[in-house]
């Protein structure tokens, strides 16, 4: 494998896997998820994890196409993922996301907000798009480029996989602090993301 190839790999994988924080997922998906059973909260780690995968693998593929097919500008689709995230971080924050409700049990956690946008989220959707523009779209470079997103989804998927384990020693109490601080972490993030799809508004006035 030459060079090329290999910094292509790692420059994606390290780029997603600081974008995506495997181990920064923990609180949040414990929050979610702190009303379901072990079976049920390993099955939405599998849920979020493939659907994360689903959508990451789309836009790396067709996201160009996508986006000049609909007209939308990346700060637009930064900026309604920010907004989306910011709708969770207040349920985190006010105790919400630890009510048993079917939203809350069932499928879709996993797919929203789990599945996108906390996992394939904006950042991570433009930073697989950006591995492939920068690239020589050889077949090498796909494959290069398919492995690193398919480790970090192994990632992810392996720290939500343990969250039981960091559940059963934080207690309900400990899961509680954690969602708090989940929740203002996750809020920051939101803003970050709206505030950095208006100054890129605003650079393109």
């Amino acid at each position: 494998m030459s060079p090329e190839l290999v910094t292509l790999g790692v420059t994606t994988f390290l780029t997603l896997v600081v974008i995506m924080d495997p181990p920064g997922t923990v609180p949040v998906f414990l929050a979610l998820t702190s009303s379901m059973q072990r079976a049920q909260r390993i099955s939405a780690a599998r849920q979020a994890v493939l659907v994360a995968l689903g959508v990451i693998i789309a836009f790396t593929l067709f996201g160009r196409l996508i986006f000049d097919f609909l007209h939308v500008s990346v700060p637009a689709f930064q900026a309604s993922g920010g907004l989306l995230l910011l709708l969770v971080a207040l349920d985190l924050l006010t105790g919400k996301a630890e009510d048993p409700s079917p939203s809350a049990t069932g499928v879709n956690v996993a797919l929203v907000p789990l599945g996108t946008p906390l996992l394939a989220g904006p950042g991570a959707i433009v930073a697989s798009m950006l591995a492939v523009e920068n690239s020589d779209r050889s077949p090498a470079a796909w494959a290069v480029i398919m492995v690193a997103i398919l480790l970090v989804h192994a990632c992810l998927y392996l720290a939500m996989r343990f969250a039981g384990i960091i559940h059963r020693i934080l207690k309900d109490g400990g899961v509680t602090v954690v969602t708090r601080l989940a929740g203002m972490l996750l809020a920051a993030i939101a803003v970050q993301l709206i505030a950095d799809a208006v100054i890129a508004f605003a650079r393109t006035v």
